[in-house]
């Protein structure tokens, strides 16, 4: 059995991540480049990096026990049952400037990160 959890407003809560509308701009520009509207942006916490977690963001088309599911217009956010406490209150952007261009995660939780911003703890 599923359980899943439908938020349609991207305002942050200490339970939901949240998709600004720039970054669910560029993920729905990337669904429909890729031609595929069953593909959610699925977001995870991993073992690794030099701080111990890592996030990773892909596009995925399953469906897992415990997912919880935030939609963002056309847009679905699923992350998997061991990664949402980590990722509660979290904020995904996108960003492209002259010095960085890709996704970026503010999160709440994270005690620290390493210099390269790629891992947390």
């Amino acid at each position: 059995m599923s359980t899943e959890t439908t938020t349609s407003t991207p305002q942050a809560t200490a339970t939901s991540i949240v998709l600004t509308s720039v970054a669910a701009e560029k993920v729905a520009a990337l669904l429909a480049q890729e031609g595929r509207d069953d593909l959610s942006l699925r977001v995870a916490v991993q073992p690794g990096g030099c701080s111990g977690l890592r996030y990773q963001l892909y596009f995925d088309d399953r469906s897992m026990d415990g997912d919880t599911v935030t939609a963002f217009g056309t847009v679905k956010v699923v992350t998997d049952k061991m990664s949402t406490p980590y990722l509660m209150g979290a904020t995904i952007d996108f960003v492209d400037t002259i010095q960085k261009q890709g996704f970026t995660i503010d999160n709440p939780n994270a005690q620290g990160s390493c210099a390269c911003g790629d891992s947390f703890n």
